[in-house]
């Protein structure tokens, strides 16, 4: 469970933007994954039409001095120096043309995924840190099979941004000899267990983060944050103690 100075810190926070990509990995399953980028092969395409212009370009520059040096022996002197010039001319900028696709192609896309990429964000921000359980279950090659509680712990990351830290709560090893119904009806009651756990802390997440919300209704600036972390973590208090007679929860 993460403490209450842990959690008064991270109201506030937003989800740390590397979370989408190269520590996609820590986030927990239960959140769902965010929309991928769509593969394109505009920008390929574009990229072989330059390079085939390229060519065609290199070949025809070739071909008008060749033609040039011809006409200037052949007497057409005017024309002859008129073809080679413009040959000259082709065959120095024949690159151009792939240059102007793959700058092309590059724009095509950006545009493209810049609508992707603002809904991963909106879909990001969602997140809110608090700590998630989650129950997996892995076959050994003996038979064998281990049940682990997985914990989705959030941890400040920076002033403005927070990520998951990802760790075993629990783990237990049931033999291959074992009943397949009995190994399964004790993962049943550890995902139970594991949801409770997680609702939990989502309760005591958002008592917090509504007197956080309330307290910064009243306080615009940076200064003030201070105070309205101190009044999520007052209420967080609170509610712990108004609890404290409940029963443990049993199965």
């Amino acid at each position: 469970m993460t403490s209450d100075e842990d959690l008064a810190e991270l109201i506030g926070l937003e989800p740390d933007e590397r979370l989408l990509d190269e520590e996609l990995s820590r986030l927990p399953s239960s959140v769902g994954r965010p929309e991928t980028l769509p593969v394109s092969t505009a920008r390929r395409r574009l990229v072989a039409v330059g390079a085939t212009l390229t060519g065609v370009t290199l070949v025809l520059g070739v071909v008008l001095i060749a033609a040039g040096i011809a006409g200037a022996i052949a007497g057409s002197a005017g024309l002859g120096v008129a073809g080679i010039v413009l040959g000259v001319l082709l065959v120095a900028t024949h690159w151009g043309w792939v240059h102007v696709a793959e700058i092309s192609g590059r724009a095509i896309e950006n545009r493209r995924d810049a609508a992707v990429q603002g809904r991963q964000h909106q879909w990001l921000g969602q997140i809110d840190p608090y700590t998630r359980y989650e129950v997996i279950t892995r076959a050994a090659d003996d038979g064998s099979i281990t049940i682990e509680t997985v914990r989705y712990r959030p941890s400040k990351r920076s002033e403005r941004s927070f990520t998951f830290v990802r760790d075993a709560f629990g783990s237990e090893s049931h033999s291959g000899d074992e009943p397949a119904a009995a190994v399964a009806e004790r993962a049943e009651v550890l995902r139970r267990q594991a949801a409770v756990m997680t609702e939990q802390e989502r309760e005591r997440y958002e008592v917090a983060n509504d007197a956080y919300q309330t307290a910064l209704m009243a306080h615009a600036d940076e200064a003030e944050r201070v105070a309205a972390v101190r009044a999520a973590s007052q209420a967080l208090s609170e509610r712990i103690n108004a609890h404290l007679r409940d029963p443990p929860l049993t199965e």
